[in-house]
């Protein structure tokens, strides 16, 4: 059984999980500490992937990314990124996918932080990124570890967006449920048999560990 799948959704998950930590915190730290016009609108664009269909938002980024358009030129020209139809799209696809999962546990371990805490720092002359460092960081990281760890699942699983934007390449974009589905089309129930027992008991251990997680920090 050719095992790139398998190799290519580690990476594009682990690259995922990174990209989708660094926008996380920051966003997840904005909507739990800061009042703001358009505070709502941006939660519910955060939130958008949870509840529309994959190929729709497939189909975004798609738009977004393509050549044609002024992102994916900038992508192109200036980086010489190819975003798709190449393993950085099937990134991209899993870092929207999964944006959402990281920022509620995150959002609400920053939410719990003490703002009494945090002020008395200040007051103390400390600057915001000592006081987010020393204090909200270290208080908050557990909700933030259950956040990356069901991102990271999300990444794993994604399959709608990635096909429309990375499509499926044989051994370029071909992720683990892409490979699950070119499987049962083809009639070779062996393989994806094994590709849906490995994702099966990978997702029973991510929702343990969060579930871990969130216990320590909330229980």
């Amino acid at each position: 059984m050719d095992l790139f799948p398998l190799y290519l959704t580690i990476k594009v998950s682990l690259t995922a999980v990174v990209i989708t930590t660094a926008i996380g915190l920051a966003l997840s730290w904005v909507m739990a500490k800061k009042e703001f016009f358009g505070k709502e609108l941006l939660d519910v664009v955060v939130m958008q992937p949870l509840v529309i269909p994959p190929t729709v938002l497939g189909y975004y980024l798609l738009t977004a990314f393509g050549g044609s358009s002024r992102l994916g030129s900038f992508f192109a020209d200036t980086l010489g990124w190819e975003i798709v139809f190449t393993w950085k799209g099937a990134v991209v696809a899993s870092v929207v996918s999964s944006l959402p999962l990281f920022v509620k546990p995150a959002r609400a371990a920053f939410e719990s932080v003490s703002n009494d805490m945090e002020n008395a720092a200040r007051l103390l002359g400390k600057t915001e990124a000592h006081v987010f460092r020393t204090i909200t960081l270290p208080l908050a990281w557990r909700g933030i570890a259950a956040g990356a760890v069901l991102a990271f699942a999300r990444a794993t699983g994604e399959f709608g967006a990635t096909l429309m934007i990375a499509g499926n390449i044989p051994g370029l974009t071909e992720t683990l449920p892409i490979a699950i589905y070119d499987a049962m089309l083809s009639g070779d129930t062996r393989s994806a048999n094994i590709l849906v027992g490995i994702i099966t008991v990978f997702s029973f251990l991510v929702i343990y560990v969060a579930g871990v997680f969130t216990k320590k920090r909330y229980g």
